[in-house]
Order: structure tokens, then sequence, then C-alpha cells
């Protein structure tokens, strides 16, 4: 038997879009994710500059941004 939600608080338009924890909840965990990215990288970072992720500010920055976008707006998420 598939869960339904019974209340469906999804914004109607784009005003309301804008002002809703709907858009803001995962633009806030995609620029504090690239934050903790960039900082890994600064203050960890590859010292061989082998790594994959790690050796460029850019990729850790847009790998945290992902994981964080992706802690936010998880899947299993329920009504």
């Amino acid at each position: 038997m598939k869960e339904t939600c019974e209340n469906d608080t999804r914004p109607k338009n784009f005003n309301e879009l804008i002002r809703s924890a709907y858009f803001w909840k995962p633009v806030a965990g995609i620029i504090i994710g690239g934050i903790g990215g960039f900082l890994y990288y600064h203050f960890v970072g590859c010292a061989s500059g082998s790594c994959g992720i790690t050796s460029n500010p850019f990729s850790s920055a847009l790998f945290g941004a992902a994981m964080g976008f992706f802690v936010v707006n998880r899947p299993c998420e329920t009504c």
C-alpha cells in the first residue's frame, strides 16, 4: 500500500516558492556544503596533488555542495 501525503505544502507560484523553506532549505545546504568543501581543501587538502577531489579548490567545493544538497534533501523523507 502506497502512502500519500494529505497536506501538499508545495508552493503554488514563484513568489511563494522564493519565500518558502521548500526552496531555501536545499539552497542553504548547497552553500554551507560548498563552504565546507572549500575549507576542507584549505585546511586538510592534498599535499601530493594526486587526490582527485581535494587537490583542486573548485572540485572540493563542488563535491561539498553536492553532499550538502544530498544531506538536506534526502529522498527517504516522509510527509
